[in-house]
């Protein structure tokens, strides 16, 4: 009798064991790039297959390449405003569809490297417009802004691919100057609210607010989406989390770095509050901390370094595109992040080619296979 208790004990152990692992392995396989769901759905209906190109440009906004993070940024965009989670969809759908009719690469296409451009365009000109939530007159605008990114993107692909760069949000940054350039604040038909700059001078007898300028750091995470509600910028890092914890925490560090450079050059306190001043260097410092360069403690650093860069030239810009109400929108993040991939030194050699870069964590898997292999080839060689 002692041995079939003992006997049932172990199998009910073996079982505990093997569920647990299957739910390890499930929830492993809701992470990273989620390569396992591209060969699922290959031989499913277009529909299917859009909504999960979509998916992935909506992540791409992130830096990451997960549909699942995409559907709960999509979430949370709904959550925060329903007319804007339209806009946002609408755009990445306008672009993602012009891509597949003008037959762009379809790798692109299926990587979401076509959507989130899109997307990005249409957020910011619902932001920025002043007709007031469903307008529906801004569609128009909408989908022709993220119909153009795409050709923008085809355009720049080839010039920046010699230099093995990304085209990342150069089209969003060109297109949303382009309309807000074209429209003015005062068009009867699609006017908009002028860029304030953050170094506008305060109200006499304004104090900040310690508390406020920590609340603003998770909201820098939610305004890479121009999105200024906390409950919907905790569920983006949590889609962040969800692709890669390096890239969260790199995220959160980036707004904070970028928030304490807003303090530094006592920006407006709106921009401190609202997470303005640390989204550029939550971008900045994502970039680099373990995406387009494999993580140590030297890309540690100098991610940190790019976010105070980020964030640095994102005052600048705003205050001088402030001047004639335009946004800086992403330029700064973008225009550092190019300039570090094109350094030279010790660190290049952490550099990821465009076309291998992956999560974080699976860059991180690569190079010590790499260089393990490197190693053992180094010691046959030796003996």
């Amino acid at each position: 009798m002692w041995m079939d208790t003992k006997a049932e004990v172990e199998e009910a152990k073996r079982k505990h064991g093997s569920l647990s692992q299957r739910v390890l392995n499930g929830l492993l396989s809701c992470t990273g790039d989620m390569v396992h769901v591209d060969t699922y759905m290959q031989d499913k209906g277009f529909v299917l297959q859009l909504a999960l190109w979509g998916l992935r440009g909506v992540s791409r906004v992130i830096l990451a390449n997960n549909p699942l993070s995409g559907a709960v940024i999509l979430a949370a965009l709904y959550w925060a405003s329903p007319w804007q989670g339209l806009l946002g969809t609408l755009g990445v759908l306008a672009s993602t569809l012009t891509a597949v009719i003008i037959g762009q690469d379809s790798t692109e296409v299926s990587q979401g490297l076509h959507g989130f451009n899109g997307m990005l365009v249409s957020l910011l000109m619902g932001v920025f417009s002043s007709a007031g939530d469903w307008y529906w007159w801004l569609l128009l605008p909408v989908c022709l802004g993220s119909a153009t990114c795409v050709f923008l993107f085809s355009g720049l692909s080839p010039v920046l691919d010699r230099w093995d760069l990304p085209v990342a949000v150069f089209p969003f940054n060109i297109i949303i100057f382009l309309y807000l350039l074209c429209t003015g604040k005062d068009n009867p038909y699609f006017p908009h609210h002028p860029a304030t700059p953050p170094g506008a001078l305060e109200p006499n007898g304004t104090e900040l607010s310690a508390i406020e300028v920590l609340h603003g750091i998770p909201l820098g995470v939610g305004q890479i989406f121009a999105c200024g509600a906390l409950g919907p910028s905790l569920l983006i890092l949590g889609a962040v989390l969800l692709y890669s914890p390096l890239m969260a925490v790199h995220v959160l560090l980036g707004s904070a770095v970028g928030t304490l450079a807003g303090v530094s050059m006592a920006v407006r306190h709106a921009s401190l509050y609202s997470g303005l001043s640390g989204f550029n260097g939550a971008l900045g410092c994502m970039a680099v901390g373990g995406l387009f360069f494999t993580f140590s403690w030297r890309t540690h650093l100098f991610a940190i370094a790019s976010a105070f860069l980020s964030a640095y030239a994102d005052i600048a810009l705003s205050n001088l595109l402030g001047t004639v109400g335009l946004p800086a929108c992403s330029w700064a993040a973008t225009l550092i992040v190019t300039l570090m991939l094109l350094l030279n030194g010790s660190l290049a050699a952490y550099r990821i080619p465009i076309g291998q870069v992956m999560a974080p964590e699976h860059n991180l898997r690569s190079r010590s296979q790499w260089e393990a292999g490197n190693t053992a080839e180094r010691e046959s060689t030796d003996v």
